[in-house]
């Protein structure tokens, strides 16, 4: 390259460059101002947020109040709700203690009406068989011996009646 060309290059980048400069010193003017404004602003919140400051901290310091508060009165349920658990627990544990118990002593009680039921089942059954061999046998007998005599005496007695008798006897059969 030559010097003439590289001269004009470098003018031509030293007004890019000059350009340049000029613009950010725009924009920080322009800041300068809106940071003018905003401070003016500012000032003029200044003293009504002066007046709410206190209002405020009260708001802020109530509240800190009502959360400590809030955190004792949690800490207090909690432990009462874990003495209600533990008593719970407890009398649950004697409740199943109970229930087994009494499960044991019904089914020691159901074994024992089983066993009486039982003897007085084989009782009953030992007194009917006495009472059939000891007393229905010998009716029977007699019972027998008595049907045998009279049939014998009605034997005895259809001889002397002889066939009217007999015809009598028949017709009440057909």
């Amino acid at each position: 390259m030559d010097q003439q060309t590289l001269l004009i290059i470098m003018t031509a980048f030293v007004m890019i460059a000059a350009i340049a400069l000029l613009i950010q010193a725009g924009l920080l003017f322009a800041i300068f101002k809106t940071t003018r404004a905003v401070e003016q602003k500012a000032d003029k919140l200044m003293p009504k947020l002066e007046v709410l400051l206190p209002k405020v901290e009260a708001l802020v310091e109530s509240s800190r109040i009502a959360v400590e508060d809030g955190r004792r009165q949690i800490a207090e349920i909690t432990s009462h709700t874990t003495a209600i658990l533990e008593t719970t627990r407890v009398q649950l544990g004697r409740v199943d203690a109970l229930m087994e118990d009494v499960t044991d002593r019904a089914a020691i009680q159901l074994d024992r009406a089983e066993m009486v039921l039982d003897d007085a089942m084989n009782r009953t059954q030992e007194t009917v068989a006495l009472v059939h061999g000891g007393i229905m046998r010998p009716l029977r007998q007699i019972q027998g011996l008595a049907t045998g005599l009279q049939a014998a005496i009605n034997f005895l007695m259809r001889r002397t009646a002889g066939p009217a008798r007999a015809t009598v006897d028949e017709e009440m059969f057909i």
